[in-house]
This record gives C-alpha cells, structure tokens and sequence, in this order.
C-alpha cells in the first residue's frame, strides 16, 4: 500500500521525534511512503523517500492514501492534494482538540496496521463550491467546513441578502453569515449558536453572525439547494473565506454557493466514531450526574 505523507512546514521542529517514530512504523510494516517536499525537506530524516509537491507529482506517486499530521487546519490545507476527493484521508493530530484528525499520537502502531489490514471504513463528507464572477479562489474554490461572508471593520454590521433557488429567503443584519456543511457544523456555525449535524445529512447550515435581530436563527436546507449571497455596507469590501483561506471582496461581487461533484473521502478507524468524538472532544451532553460512582 502507498502513502501520502502531508504536514505544514512551520510545525516539523516541535513534533521531530513523533515524526521520526511516524516514519519508522510504516517502513516496519511495510508501507510505501511518498512525502510532501517542502515538509520532507525541514524534516531532514536520513530515510530515501519519493516526494511531492504539485497536483502532478501526487498523481504520478498513485497513492492509496494520503495521511496529514498536525490538526485540524492541516488537514483542510490537504484537501487540494486528494486529487478532488480520489485520495482517501487520514488526519494523525499533533495539535490541541483534533476534531476532524481524530487519530491521536498513541495510536499510530495500532493505526497504520489498520490500515494494512484494511481495517477501516471510508466516510464521504460533501463539499462546499463557490462560484464569484472574478474566481476570487482561483482553482481551489471549495471548502470542507464553511464558506463564510463578514464585515472587514468593527464600526458597521453588513447586511447579507440570501436566496435559495433564485428565491429571496432573508436579508441578514449583523456581523455575517455562515453557509456550512455538515462537517462544519461543529467549527464555526457551532460556536454561533448553529446545530450539530450527522456527517451523512446530506445538508447545508446557513447560521448568521452575531445577528441584529432576536428573530433570526440559523436554518437548515437539503444540500441539492444553490445559495446565492448579495452583501452591502458602508464600508468598501468585506471578507469572504473558505475554511483557513480569506480574501477581501468588493460590495458589487455576489457570490453561489452549492455542493461540490465531488466527495472528501474520510479514513475512520472502526474503533471512531462521530458520536463519540462529539462527547469526547467536545463534551457533548456532559452532565456530572453520569458520572458513575
């Protein structure tokens, strides 16, 4: 079997040896392992491994796999390397809550035997495409969280005018919106008052942000549904972004937002589940009468 191996070069320094143990245990199972370039070259490891670095050269390595460490953030950094969803991913965290890299430091042995053995199952988590007049994301124009529209500046709210279909749905007052898929429902949309979704929903959040207004709350659509956005404020622009990445757009842009063709193939361990990630990691339903005695 063949692996892609991704990190973010910023962080190699402070998790060398788990990088180094990382390494070891794949070449003693007997794993293939091609590299991300920049990060094999600050990892400074004595091992001979193929490298990537472009879309190209991933697609000429065929791998099986690609395999992030780090976080979260990492991990949604990788997505334009899967070849548009083709190359499964499996998410090792290195960081502090690791939500969507829900394999941790102590089970790596435990999980790329798994691996070998093919003992895991692949989740399909959809995808959010933006289309904008100017392509203001170029090439990589989708997101695997969120799509969010806010205001750039603290003095003014923006105001957000939704439609659904072509059909007018609410002009939003306040500091943005959120447009979620269901694997952002526990980022972003969660922390402003947004609903936690099953991964396989099939749907998309639209949560507002810090809204003007008491009536106002989020909402939930099919994600067969197209979103298109119209913003206005006094301001010259405001700040668009798709998952890490943010760019400034001028009040005339409007803005679709629709499911992407295509899937991110999740690698989960039989052991993980997204119910018990949520209790675990983010306390979900936490109650101290539980507790057993």
């Amino acid at each position: 079997m063949k692996i892609a191996l991704f990190g973010k070069v910023y962080k190699v320094q402070a998790h060398y040896s788990l990088l180094t143990s990382i390494l070891e245990v794949m070449q003693e199972i007997g794993l293939e392992v091609s590299i991300f370039a920049p990060f094999y070259e600050q990892i400074q490891v004595k091992l001979p491994l193929d490298s990537f670095d472009t879309f190209n050269e991933i697609d000429e390595c065929n791998p099986d796999l690609l395999v992030t460490i780090g976080g979260d953030g990492t991990l949604l950094h990788s997505i334009k390397h899967t070849k548009r969803g083709e190359i499964p991913v499996l998410g090792i965290n290195t960081g502090r809550l690791g939500f969507l890299t829900s394999t941790n430091k102590d089970e790596i042995r435990e999980t790329f035997e798994a691996i070998k053995q093919k003992k895991y199952y692949i989740e399909k988590r959809s995808i959010l495409l933006l289309k904008s007049e100017d392509k203001l994301f170029g090439e990589w124009n989708f997101a695997l969280n969120e799509c969010t529209v806010m205001k750039s500046e603290s003095t003014s709210m923006i105001t957000v005018h939704a439609y659904i279909d072509g059909e007018f749905l609410n002009s939003y007052w306040g500091d943005g919106l959120i447009i979620s898929t269901p694997t952002g429902s526990t980022g972003y949309s969660l922390s402003c008052g947004g609903p936690i979704i099953i991964p396989n929903s099939k749907t998309l959040i639209i949560t507002p942000i810090a809204p003007h207004n008491l009536s106002i709350r989020p909402i939930v659509l099919t994600d067969d549904k197209v979103v298109h956005l119209r913003v206005e404020g006094r301001s010259d622009h405001f700040l668009c972004t798709l998952d890490a990445r943010s760019t400034n757009v001028s009040f005339n842009k409007e803005l679709t937002l629709h499911k992407a063709p295509f899937h991110l193939k999740m690698v989960r361990l039989r052991s993980h589940s997204f119910y018990g990630t949520i209790r675990q990691k983010l306390m979900w339903g936490a109650d101290r009468r539980n507790n057993k005695k």
